[in-house]
């Protein structure tokens, strides 16, 4: 079976052998959230979802990192009060996202090949196994600019590490390197740098080559268990964020970011 490339403006998908690649390409931005890469992946991940050829799906991301998260550079539609409407980007496009991933017949994994941040960490952690490169990190970064976790993260991490684990790495947005993030079970396997790219192909390969049946119903078992409140749990995450958009703690936040300085919070 030859191979099939679909290249979108930011995300790329290609085919052989019924193993799905996803390939998120904003490389300059280390693969940053804007709107038209929720956009592309959304695409992408029914596109991988619907193909009768595709049995199993890897996501990984061009150059340095998997994803750095929200560009903060632009912070969704603006409402009626003029703030940034990061409810309707949330639940329209990028809840999605996760929501097809989970919910897809077919195994997914994630090649984590550097920073995996905000909501690119919630993407790696959706998926249904998670391979890392030795370098890799993943960063619950929202408290750092005043905001809280989306994407899923606050449903994903704690079923992944518990309660304890998920309020550190939610309260105090620390990097949590790869061996580590291994060791507290948030992750599959790390490999080297230089392996990652081969392991993930390989797994990728055996799992399309498995009994997909098998599979799809081990997934419905693990989402009924622990994901059968997931669409609530996603619109209480965008409607928390929509809250903390407008706080000022939120604006000095990302001023901070820009500014490349320290935050000063207020609480309000």
């Amino acid at each position: 079976m030859g191979e099939s490339t679909v290249r979108r403006e930011t995300v790329d998908l290609s085919v052989e052998a019924g193993a799905a690649t996803i390939v998120l390409n904003r490389p300059q931005t280390l693969n940053a959230w804007n709107g038209q890469f929720g956009t592309d992946l959304l695409a992408a991940v029914r596109e991988a979802q619907d193909r009768d050829d595709v049995r199993a799906v890897l996501i990984t991301g061009a150059g340095r990192g998997f994803s750095s998260g929200a560009d903060l550079k632009e912070r969704g539609f603006s409402g009626e009060d003029g703030r940034p409407d990061v409810y309707s980007v949330l639940t329209e496009l990028y809840h999605p996202i996760m929501t097809t991933i989970r919910t897809m017949p077919k195994p997914v994994v994630a090649a984590v090949n550097g920073p995996a941040v905000g909501i690119g960490c919630s993407l790696a952690l959706c998926c249904d196994l998670i391979l890392a490169a030795e370098s890799a990190y993943f960063l619950l970064a929202f408290v750092n600019i005043g905001l809280v976790p989306d994407g899923g993260s606050s449903l994903f991490v704690p079923t992944r590490v518990g309660l304890a684990r998920a309020a550190e790495l939610a309260m105090l947005g620390e990097r949590l390197p790869a061996r580590t993030a291994l060791e507290w079970g948030l992750i599959n396997r790390v490999v080297s740098d230089d392996e990652l790219a081969g392991a993930a192909d390989g797994l990728c390969a055996r799992l399309a080559a498995g009994p997909t049946l098998s599979y799809a119903g081990a997934k419905r078992e693990l989402n009924n268990w622990l994901y059968a409140r997931m669409d609530e749990q996603l619109d209480l995450e965008a409607r928390l964020q929509q809250e903390m958009m407008g706080s000022a703690d939120a604006v000095e936040g990302a001023v901070a970011f820009v500014e490349r300085r320290p935050p000063r919070f207020q609480g309000r």
